[in-house]
């Protein structure tokens, strides 16, 4: 967990300065090593490019390799030290493969900051929030509303990213929503029924009234991923939503998590989601 920021600024003061004067005495193969690097059109061994992955080593790579398991462009490759280039596309199993190493991490979101982002000046984003979370590009998964608050997550693998966000598939979230006024009984049971929106009908997998607190506080579980689902069907029956707090997403919850900080999702929470 970190919640620390980091510009960056640091790590652009370090590229940006040239090479110590030993430089020229350096092995050739050093050299081409680093401009595979930073030349995307510059070759990549096959294994390292499946390594980097997180697919498996490199010497097993090569054993998948020779039994005819990688595609590159369409092709089945075999060949031991093939070069492929990071434009290339390469599929491992039929499945597509970068060699930018996957990323998940949880976001607790405060209300007043914006998702998608906006031009205007002094408008806070939750990529302020994760500044420091990882070097490579992540994008949230969905949407929360500025004013929402809960878990969202970031991710820089676009497979997993399309599947949690896909209508057809679903994921369970659950939201503690306070409302402007009491929730009437008979209302309640409106939405444990099903509601018709402009959109379509939405059946809830629950909702009930949270212990020990006033009526105008319920939970409601469901799986739709359409936008502003939760504020429309309490808007559809007169109710405004005065804080929404989405607490579980998936099966993660916001467990030793405060509110404003990031994790990182362990190995298991990933393998979870994955086979939603």
């Amino acid at each position: 967990m970190g919640n620390s920021r980091n510009t960056g600024k640091g790590n652009m003061k370090k590229k940006d300065k040239p090479f110590n004067k030993d430089r020229k005495s350096a092995p050739k193969n050093k050299v081409k090593v680093d401009q595979q690097v930073k030349d995307p059109q510059a070759g990549m061994r096959l294994n390292k490019y499946i390594a980097n992955a997180g697919v498996c080593s490199r010497r097993d790579a090569d054993i998948y390799i020779s039994a005819g398991s990688v595609r590159v462009n369409g092709d089945v490759i075999t060949e031991m030290g093939y070069k492929v280039k990071l434009t290339d596309e390469v599929k491992f199993d039929g499945r597509k493969i970068t060699p930018e190493r996957k990323e998940y991490v949880l976001l607790n979101k405060p209300s007043g900051f914006y998702v998608t982002g906006s031009l205007e000046r002094n408008n806070r984003t939750v990529m302020d929030l994760v500044a420091g979370a990882s070097k490579s590009k992540l994008s949230p998964v969905g949407k929360l509303d500025t004013s929402s608050m809960g878990l969202l997550l970031f991710t820089n693998d676009g497979t997993m990213a399309k599947n949690l966000s896909s209508p057809k598939q679903g994921i369970r979230q659950l939201y503690h929503v306070e409302l402007n006024k009491n929730l009437d009984q008979i209302d309640l049971e409106k939405i444990r029924e099903g509601i018709t929106l402009e959109d379509g009908s939405l059946k809830v997998d629950d909702i009930s009234y949270v212990d020990n607190q006033p009526k105008r506080q319920v939970g409601i579980e469901l799986k739709s991923t359409r936008q502003h689902i939760v504020q429309r069907l309490f808007k559809k029956l007169g109710y405004e939503i005065v804080k929404l707090d989405r607490v579980v997403y998936g099966g993660l919850t916001k467990k030793d998590l405060p509110r404003g900080n990031y994790r990182h999702l362990t190995k298991q929470e990933v393998i979870n989601l994955g086979m939603i």
